[in-house]
Parts: structure tokens; C-alpha cells; sequence
């Protein structure tokens, strides 16, 4: 059962995301954080134009911001975002990691400590090979992998690498968002 997805997309992001969450079924209860390649100076706008596209809440997290079912956190622009020990999420600003602040591989590689086997990981369209890496870790903590149909993808060069390091499934996009409305998702906070 997923406890946490993942999700980390660059070039052509914002249509692949909205696509994907308009096709999660009401109700849809697993917390869900997304990094975004976008530059350093970018203002909260990606959170208001996701949250048309969900029921979701869409929040950017602070640290120690607490990770809640029924949300979609979006990593602040200049900040990695990284998921602690408590189930709550830290900022950083650390150096860029493959060029990026956000990165993909910083979010994944710390979800996939925390959650283990109950954390899923997508890897969408983009032009670099942020991602790959974290795709690494999140299977060998016993996470589950999903990259992009790179033939679906608008720049298809981020889910070639996460498929290159070793996924579990590649779907096209426009299945992605049915595929995770279908997992199971545990609240981990409930228990």
C-alpha cells in the first residue's frame, strides 16, 4: 500500500501534471509532492494553477510543514524539498543537484529513506537526467517506479534515464493518473 507519491517533471511539467490530475477519481486521499524544474525567481504560481486542475489542497510546504492525505505539495522554487524522519517535509538550499533547485533525485532519495516499500515514484517529461538516481534509491528501499511513456513525453530525455536506471512500469501519460487513482493508500497520520 502507497503511503506517499512522488512525482518529478521539468520540460512540458505543468500540461503533463494537469493532465495526470484530472484523471485521479473523487476522493482520491494520497498525499502526493511534486518538484517542478522552474527557475530560481518564479513566484508561487504553479500551486494556483495546479489547484484548478484538483480537489486536492495544493500547498508549497515550509519545513516541518507535516505531509496529510488529501494534499499535493509542490517544492517552492529555489529550495529542495526533502520528507523527514516524522513524515513532515524540510526546505534546503543546498547546492543544485544535476543543475536543479528543486531536484527530483534530493525529493526522491529522501521519500524512499523514509517510506520504504510505501512509496511510489513518477517520473514525467523533461530535458535532463534528474530523477534517475532517485529512481535508484526508491527500489532499492522496496518503493515502486513509474516513468513516462518517453514517446508521450514532450522532452522524453528524463524518462529515458529513470527508465535506464530501472523502473517497474512505463505507461503513457495519459494513463498514469489512472493507474495511481487505482493503488491502494494508506494515511499514514491515521495510524
Amino acid at each position: 500500500m502507497t503511503e506517499l507519491i512522488v512525482i518529478g517533471t521539468s520540460l512540458g511539467g505543468l500540461a503533463a501534471l494537469g493532465e495526470i490530475l484530472a484523471t485521479l477519481p473523487p476522493g482520491f486521499a494520497c498525499p502526493v509532492a511534486v518538484v517542478q524544474h522552474r527557475g530560481p525567481t518564479v513566484d508561487g504560481v504553479l500551486g494556483s494553477l495546479l489547484q484548478r486542475q484538483t480537489t486536492l489542497t495544493v500547498v508549497e510546504p515550509d519545513d516541518k510543514t507535516p505531509i496529510r492525505a488529501r494534499h499535493l505539495y509542490v517544492a517552492p522554487a529555489d529550495y529542495h524539498l526533502l520528507v523527514e524522519p516524522d513524515a513532515s517535509f524540510s526546505l534546503s538550499i543546498d547546492p543544485p543537484v544535476r543543475w536543479a533547485r528543486p531536484s527530483i533525485d534530493v525529493l526522491f532519495e529522501s521519500a524512499a529513506d523514509v517510506y520504504g516499500p510505501a512509496l511510489t515514484a513518477v517520473v514525467l517529461t523533461g530535458a535532463s537526467t534528474d530523477g534517475a538516481a532517485g529512481v535508484t534509491r526508491v527500489r532499492e528501499q522496496g518503493g515502486f517506479a513509474i516513468a513516462q511513456d518517453p514517446a508521450t513525453a514532450e522532452s522524453p530525455v528524463m524518462p529515458r534515464a529513470a527508465i535506464a536506471a530501472g523502473v517497474d512500469l512505463v505507461l503513457p501519460l495519459a494513463a498514469i493518473g489512472r493507474h495511481l487513482g487505482r493503488m491502494g493508500c494508506v494515511d499514514r497520520a491515521a495510524s
